[in-house]
């Protein structure tokens, strides 16, 4: 019988032994990205399952699915979903700027559109995917064993060029998270051979080359250059990246604005969803409708209401309110070369970069002269044998032991002795000699090169210069690929503005009609005769206001929202209207309180069942959005219960314990949002009413009988704010109502 033991283990440090394992797992091996070749480990996996199945530029393309079977059976055993997204990512030039993965099949679209599924899609390498594994097979990078000690995979890629730049990175770790956007490759070559050439290098000579990222989109980045250089020089900020459009003339003297690119990443299809809403919620009264007319290049096209609008005007409007112009985050937090996180600036991780590119010289030198020198030992004991050729041949045919013999006989290694055995019979021509002493000559020249790259900096820094160098002929602005697609036009954040719509609305008197289940209208003119007005069957009037087209409507609802809308937005006609829940988000059990005009200068007294309440300016209801604006905080079953104007100097309130009291309105606070303080203490009961009035005219109520009456001895009913109060007067209505 086996005995369980049980530790006894502290909570806390259970857990936060367990979490920092997670965190440090997902900094080190999934979110954060090298700094040396730009890659995470999914990615570098992924090249070099790629890379392993010969899929080169010159190759035939092979089907996603097997090459995403490769990647889990042999080196990321996770799900196929995971990995063949990131494939997908590394094929869509809408999303790298110089792809690693040449697709073949629907690879998604800037729409947001998925990709098709890995069975039908097919993938090779780039030829600047190539690059970043350059002489892998070169003794240049360590490599380890994968998950189930059954084959080897690279720590890192050799990375020929600064991928961490060139495509940049986003990621999101434990307490940390990297975005870096991507980078123009002939200017990153610039920056790079400036510093190869000069000691001393600072952020601020870095910048004459590196102007600013380079998105795989285009765009225009209007940040200020000083704000572009800040983000270098700390390594953390943001810039804004607008759309780019221009004026493409019609007939009669009409346009139409013609946008061509997007920002990065924004997904075209949910742009133009973005700008439908607000032209339906007329925030874009100069522009007159909108079409998509884009194939394998963007061309939405912007339709203003008349040839005397100004396309600067409509633009500057669209890029305040839709994603035509967006921030970009930049954040450049990567893994260094000891395994650490940091926020790098520019020049570091260029250092960091270089001084990658130096071991994998070196390594590289070290490796190939040791082939050279293998290689010189079996040619020095070829030339042996040659000079020796008929004994060498006599030894082979007579003797048991001729490899023993000919180590002895002429001074040969081991090697030397083994490659003269192993050599065909065919070898042994006059010619042969005189190519094996060529040969020797020519890699002896190597060797010497070689020696000379390991012994001398300079000369290290002379070829990782010219490997740069051909890198830039190769993808730079020559290239078909390496144009910058990203300009610059600084422009002030403030300059954008939106356009009122107020000021092309006509101002005419309306009276909005609310029934008592929510249907809502509006009628022309101020009308005080509502007999004629006509409902659904069970529905009657509950809410009237007299205002006009360019009024905002403040809707106040039990839940203490404030819902705005424009007078000249409501339903118009002589039918029933239309639900006041399809114009607003409001809840389902919500119920509306009241309604009033947003105007500056005006103040409301706001009140819930619970007798809580306070004073607001009706500016500060006013919501931008149709989710409403939270202003009186209410828990259910508490609700809101009255919104009135202020009007005058006092408060009279009456609890359906048919207790009254008046204090001054100089009691109340006045706050943008809360809960507000006590109006009237009540034991058992809650508020049913109050009044706003002025002392010396005095309250007025309403009897049982319906009889309108004026009260201007406030003296019993008078005290402090939160007092309890006293009987209203006699005759007072049954329903605890003024």
């Amino acid at each position: 019988m086996t005995t369980t033991e049980i530790i006894t283990v502290d909570f806390v440090e259970a857990l936060s032994e367990r979490y920092l394992a997670y965190a440090l797992s997902t900094i080190m091996s999934r979110s954060l990205p090298d700094v040396r070749d730009g890659l995470k480990p999914v990615h570098r996996r992924l090249l070099y399952a790629m890379l392993q199945l010969k899929l080169s530029p010159e190759s035939a393309y092979k089907k996603c699915a097997r090459v995403v079977g490769d990647v889990i059976g042999k080196y990321h055993p996770h799900g196929d979903g995971a990995i063949y997204d990131t494939l997908v990512r590394l094929a869509q030039n809408f999303s790298l700027r110089y792809p690693l993965i040449d697709g073949q099949g629907n690879f998604g679209s800037l729409d947001g559109d998925n990709a098709a599924a890995m069975r039908y899609t097919e993938s090779r390498l780039t030829e600047i995917a190539l690059e970043l594994m350059r002489d892998i097979d070169k003794n240049t990078v360590d490599f380890r064993l994968t998950y189930d000690d059954s084959d080897e995979e690279p720590v890192l890629m050799p990375a020929a060029f600064p991928n961490i730049l060139v495509n940049g990175s986003e990621g999101i770790a434990v307490g940390m998270a990297t975005s870096i956007p991507p980078h123009n490759m002939h200017e990153v070559c610039d920056a790079m051979l400036y510093m190869l050439d000069n000691d001393e290098v600072a952020v601020e000579n870095l910048v004459q080359f590196i102007s600013g990222p380079d998105f795989p989109g285009g765009g225009i980045i209007v940040s200020p250059k000083s704000s572009i250089n800040q983000i270098y020089t700390t390594g953390k900020g943001s810039l804004r990246l607008r759309a780019k459009w221009h004026k493409e003339p019609l007939s009669h003297g009409t346009y139409q604005i013609v946008i061509t690119e997007i920002p990065y990443q924004v997904q075209k299809s949910r742009l133009i969803e973005n700008i439908a809403e607000l032209f339906k919620e007329k925030k874009l009264p100069l522009m007159d409708g909108m079409r998509d007319e884009s194939a394998e290049d963007v061309r939405l096209i912007i339709e203003p209401k008349n040839k005397l609008c100004d396309a600067e005007v409509i633009m500057e409007s669209l890029f305040k309110q839709s994603d035509l112009e967006i921030r970009v985050h930049v954040n450049m937090n990567v893994l260094s070369s000891k395994k650490i996180p940091e926020v790098m600036n520019l020049k570091q991780i260029l250092e960091e970069f270089l001084s990658h590119r130096k071991i994998i010289i070196t390594r590289r030198s070290q490796f190939q002269l040791d082939k050279i020198n293998n290689r010189m030992e079996v040619l020095e004991g070829f030339k042996i044998a040659y000079l020796n050729l008929d004994e060498i041949i006599r030894i082979i045919r007579e003797e048991d032991d001729p490899k023993a013999l000919m180590i002895k006989g002429f001074g040969l290694t081991e090697l030397q002795a083994e490659s003269i055995l192993n050599m065909r019979l065919r070898s042994l021509r006059k010619l042969e000699e005189i190519e094996i002493q060529a040969e020797y000559d020519r890699i002896l020249k190597e060797k010497l090169l070689l020696e000379s790259i390991l012994q001398d900096e300079k000369k290290c820094r002379e070829v990782i210069k010219q490997e740069v160098k051909d890198l830039q002929n190769k993808f730079g602005y020559s290239s078909t690929i390496g144009k910058r697609r990203t300009n610059f036009e600084e422009r002030e954040e403030t300059s954008a503005s939106i356009i009122n719509i107020e000021a092309f609305i006509e101002r005419e008197p309306v009276t909005i009609i609310c029934s008592q289940k929510g249907w809502i209208r509006s009628v022309k003119g101020h009308i005080t005769d509502f007999s004629s007005m006509k409902y659904k069957e069970g529905d009657e009037a509950k809410f009237t206001l007299h205002c006009y087209t360019t009024d905002q409507v403040l809707i106040f609802t039990e839940s203490g929202r404030f819902y705005t809308i424009l007078a000249d937005n409501f339903y118009k006609g002589k039918g029933d209207g239309e639900p006041l829940k399809l114009l607003v988000n409001m809840e389902h059990e919500d119920e509306i309180v009241n309604f009033h005009i947003a105007k500056t200068g005006v103040k409301i007294l706001l009140a819930s069942i619970k007798g809580r309440g306070f004073v607001v300016s009706s500016m500060e209801m006013v919501a931008h959005t149709k989710m409403g604006k939270q202003v009186l905080n209410v828990t259910r079953p508490d609700k809101a219960l009255v919104s009135v104007e202020i009007n005058g100097n006092m408060v009279a309130t009456i609890g359906n314990n048919r207790k009254m009291l008046i204090f001054d309105i100089s009691e109340v606070p006045e706050m943008k949002r809360g809960q507000g303080v006590i109006l009237q203490k009540f034991k058992e009961g809650s508020l049913s009413d109050l009044q706003v009035f002025q002392k010396e005219n005095g309250f007025s109520w309403s009897s049982s009988g319906g009889k309108k009456r004026l009260e201007d001895n406030l003296l019993p009913w008078l005290g402090k704010r939160a007092a309890g109060g006293k009987i209203p007067p006699t005759g007072f209505a049954k329903n605890n109502k003024f």
